[in-house]
């Protein structure tokens, strides 16, 4: 039997677009407003400020071990917005298929999608799909955009962070980039590693909902990972970053692969993981907190924010200096640092990922 193909013609607006629209869109993704079929969504918002973030999903392969395109596009979305403070609501899912693509594996995705969409807790409620020639794409790419709502009275961002903070991420680092790239190349762990990938807006609204005065700024540490993230937050901010080593949860299988081709998981991609950046008196309480969450068992505090030494580093006694500035935001004016301090009590700057290693990432 031949396995049934996207055709050009799929993506005419004829008798075979709504067949596809019917037959495997429909049916996995039943929101009203999208069954409408009309031109725009029609859609109810609570009061509040509203979240709109927009993402295209392109990676490669499309299925890797603990995910695929589908849920990867549902969860990098819901992300982007709940690390703003946003609870989110509403996503709009467009399909790029290249002329070729089987069917089976469009069903999965949109299926996979779906779930993850059921997971998070928002619909998708308009959609697209164009086709293009076989040749001129990859087989299927997702362009999404999602709408949430920041309550009143949440104030997250860069003005918040200051001199004592503690930098906190809820699990693993490294574990969707190194996933990517083994089933990219074809390499076989003894322990095999998963992708990350999950939607985040239970534990941010959690956090929230906890601790709404501690919480300074989230951030989820996608491309060029948890350095390079943190290199945004101290330019941005003028403080320093100081991360200790020897706190950093990274598996030992990741480590390991990572040290074998060349890696730092450092500068690799995740796709479940929020970086927090919280006062100083609250991080205990927010730590049992997010391991008391299935997204956050492996949570740790990871670094301190210190002020800005103007790029330069001079710790005394193997040890990082103490404040002296007061307690405040800093100005953006100043050239905040990443700094990694070793068991010994070293330290070694991370700069920013300059050249991704990994590309088509997510």
């Amino acid at each position: 039997m031949t396995e049934e193909r996207i055709l050009l013609a799929h993506g005419d607006g004829g008798a075979l677009t709504h067949r596809l629209v019917k037959e495997i869109f429909l049916r996995y993704l039943r929101h009203p407003a999208l069954r409408e079929l009309t031109d725009a969504a029609l859609l109810h918002l609570p009061e509040g400020r509203l979240a709109m973030t927009t993402d295209t999903f392109v990676v490669k392969p499309i299925f890797f071990p603990g995910g695929d395109i589908g849920k990867l596009a549902v969860a990098g979305t819901v992300n982007d917005l709940a690390v703003t403070g946003a609870r989110p609501r509403y996503l709009t899912a467009g399909f790029i298929l290249e002329e070729g693509f089987p069917l089976a594996d469009l069903e999965r995705v949109v299926a996979s999608l779906a779930r993850t969409a059921q997971e998070a807790g928002v619909a998708i409620v308009a959609g697209d799909t164009k086709v293009v020639e076989r040749g001129c794409g990859d087989g299927i790419y997702i362009n999404t955009a999602g709408v949430g709502v920041v309550a009143d009275g949440c104030d997250l961002g860069y003005h918040r962070i200051m001199p004592g903070d503690v930098v906190l991420i809820n699990g693993t680092i490294g574990d969707h980039g190194l996933s990517i790239l083994s089933k990219r190349a074809g390499i076989e762990f003894e322990t095999p590693v998963e992708s990350d990938c999950a939607p985040l807006n239970g534990v941010t609204e959690m956090l929230l909902d906890r601790f709404p005065d501690s919480i300074r700024f989230m951030r989820d540490p996608t491309r060029g990972g948890v350095a390079t993230t943190l290199n945004e937050v101290s330019q941005s901010t003028g403080c320093d970053i100081i991360l200790d080593e020897s706190a950093l949860p990274i598996r030992e299988e990741v480590q390991g692969a990572a040290e074998l081709l060349g890696l730092d998981p450092l500068y690799l991609a995740n796709e479940g993981k929020v970086l927090i950046v919280a006062a100083s008196d609250a991080a205990e309480a927010i730590l049992s907190a997010l391991r008391e969450h299935p997204l956050g068992s492996d949570a740790a505090a990871i670094g301190r924010v210190e002020a800005g030494r103007g790029g330069a580093f001079s710790p005394g006694a193997g040890q990082a200096s103490e404040l002296t500035a007061e307690p405040g935001p800093v100005s953006a004016q100043g050239k905040g640092r990443v700094f990694l301090r070793t068991p010994l009590g070293g330290h070694r700057i991370l700069d920013m990922l300059a050249g991704d290693p990994l590309p088509r990432i997510c």
